[in-house]
């Protein structure tokens, strides 16, 4: 069954990609360049010719040499807000789309980064963590 779905190459293991293999491949044939003890190019010579989908999570480079080895490509996801790693001018001269994670989490990355800030100015964790452990009243 997996031959007949479409195929989606994954270069490089990332959170994105471990939190929804499950729901992936259900609906993609999964190629998973990491797992492949041949360097990137060997692997996507073998594996990447109808390939039209890529998942880039991070910072995965696609370069032009990359999209060269992938005649077949339509579309680069990435999971990233700005795809400066890809090598936009040869994706618009192929007519390969990009999509990206854009202003998907911008509020909430947000939101946590002060969040943290102000745990570590005021201590909060560290004062918890002596709390807990019962130091609180020796060092408190």
């Amino acid at each position: 069954m997996a031959d007949q779905l479409p195929r989606l190459l994954v270069l490089r293991l990332h959170s994105v990609f471990t939190d929804f293999e499950s729901q992936l491949s259900q609906k993609f044939h999964l190629l998973k360049g990491w797992e492949s003890p041949l360097p990137t190019a060997d692997f996507l010579a073998t594996n990447a010719a109808s390939v039209k989908v890529i998942l880039c999570a991070g910072d995965t480079p696609v370069t032009a040499d990359v999209l060269h080895r992938l005649p077949s490509l339509q579309l680069i996801v990435a999971t990233t807000a700005f795809p400066d790693h890809f090598d936009l001018p040869e994706c618009r001269r192929r007519s390969i789309s990009i999509t990206n994670a854009g202003q998907v989490f911008p509020q909430n990355c947000a939101d946590l980064a002060v969040g943290l800030l102000i745990d570590v100015l005021r201590g909060i964790s560290a004062a918890n963590r002596l709390l807990r452990a019962g130091f609180w009243p020796i060092t408190g």
